[in-house]
């Protein structure tokens, strides 16, 4: 396995420091179960899922078969005014998957695109309902919606937005739920529950006729793992409630399995009014996204249409593609026969204390997390996000594959992981930090 005769050249790869790549490739050449396979056949643990995507582990045959199968008996066709089944089995599937009420699936090829669409259909719920000058935003700092530009000006990672202009206007955001409480805690922190009030504070601000929704993601997964405090999503809710704010739930990481249930919503119990999702709905073997909305919003915008009109002005080229519903179908039924979600359930208490032992070691700042998701915060280098960033290719040439968000290392293995890999990633990760300490003293 070599990429001696390829050029590097003409690819511009995303989220990436292109020229530090070129000069030192971290390649991949093929993948099964938590196991992704490198150069000379180096065999290296998956510890992020890809990217949160492959929750059920990689080279899944069941969904290659049923895409081929997909693909020789309907490659093709616009969902725009014609249809084909796995995209309607596949919405149902969903909608029995989701909490009650929330049963109208509109389907999209990303996260950032179901950010988007969510976004837009709440901005046509409210002026189907006469209420057109509800228009503004609500988001948290800290927050990541993806990097269209919808998402972008939600987001509140400062760095994701620079060179990108001021974004959308009409969006406020509230504070994020990172305390210095919170250090060191697993599961929800006791005490932060008191931030929700943020949101009343923008009613208060900007009238709540102004207010479309409010959108948070219900773990704040690619900014590091910040878990939301007891009670805050509640808090959340009852504010929506009172003043007719739509709440939105970005899960397009915690979907499908990573809080031990199918969805945060239902983890955390509370239930809001549209949800976002992608990365998992196909186990990341093809671009897939989705929102589902709660009826009442649907028939709100459809009532509200002309006769012989469309509803909704919106959609893609390759949205509900036929190929990418058959993966979704397969990674279904294999997350429901396996019982995956409840497999992540169980092991979440060990993958939990594994990671906790880190906490002695001396670069190790801070550790947090829920179900299948860890957040390690390092002590920062010479930048932010400098040491973080040459961390990442350490583990990845020690054989470890994982998301790093400026300083912070985000945990998120397949639900097939068992205690042993289990261990030998944070053996990994010990290993590396340890040497990395020695070095620097």
């Amino acid at each position: 396995m070599s990429s001696s005769d390829l050029s590097l050249q003409h690819h511009w790869m995303p989220f990436t420091n292109n020229r530090d790549f070129k000069a030192d490739p971290k390649m991949v050449y093929g993948a099964e179960g938590i196991w992704l396979t490198g150069a000379d056949g180096r065999k290296i643990l998956d510890g992020s899922s890809g990217l949160f995507t492959t929750p059920a582990g990689h080279g899944r045959k069941r969904i290659a078969d049923a895409v081929h199968r997909q693909m020789i008996e309907l490659d093709y066709i616009s969902s725009f005014t014609r249809g084909h089944e796995p995209s309607f089995r596949l919405a149902d599937r969903l909608a029995a998957m989701l909490p009650p009420g929330i049963d109208r699936i509109f389907f999209v090829n990303s996260g950032s695109e179901s950010v988007d669409t969510a976004m837009k259909i709440c901005l046509a719920y409210h002026a189907a309902r006469g209420d057109g000058d509800r228009k503004m935003f609500v988001s948290r700092e800290r927050a990541y919606h993806g990097m269209n530009f919808g998402g972008l000006s939600l987001a509140g990672m400062v760095r994701n937005r620079l060179g990108f202009g001021t974004g959308l206007p009409g969006i406020v955001h509230m504070r994020h739920t990172g305390l210095p409480e919170h250090r060191f805690v697993l599961g929800e922190p006791a005490q932060g529950a008191e931030l929700a009030d943020d949101l009343q504070r923008m009613v208060d601000t900007y009238g709540a006729d102004s207010i479309a929704a409010c959108v948070v993601e219900p773990i704040a997964g690619s900014t590091g793992v910040l878990v939301p405090p007891r009670g805050y999503l509640q808090r959340l809710r009852a504010i929506c409630d009172r003043h007719g704010i739509l709440l939105v739930f970005d899960e397009v990481i915690c979907g499908f399995g990573r809080t031990g249930k199918a969805f945060g919503a239902q983890s955390f119990g509370v239930t809001p009014d549209i949800i976002t999702m992608a990365k998992a709905l196909t186990n990341g073997a093809l671009p897939m996204g989705a929102v589902a909305v709660r009826q009442n919003i649907q028939d709100t915008i459809m009532a509200a249409a002309p006769e012989n009109a469309i509803e909704f002005m919106h959609g893609y080229t390759a949205s509900a593609h036929p190929a990418a519903c058959a993966a979704a179908l397969a990674a279904l039924d294999i997350y429901e026969e396996e019982n995956l979600f409840e497999r992540a359930a169980q092991m979440s208490a060990y993958f939990l204390d594994t990671v906790a032992g880190l906490r002695d070691l001396p670069s190790v700042t801070d550790i947090r997390g829920y179900g299948m998701l860890a957040g390690i915060d390092l002590a920062a280098g010479t930048g932010p996000g400098a040491g973080g960033y040459m961390m990442q290719k350490r583990l990845f040439d020690a054989g470890l594959h994982v998301k790093i968000t400026g300083d912070t290392i985000i945990l998120a293995p397949p639900f097939t992981v068992n205690g042993g890999e289990i261990d030998q990633m944070r053996d990994i990760l010990h290993d590396v930090l340890a040497a990395e300490q020695r070095a620097a003293a």
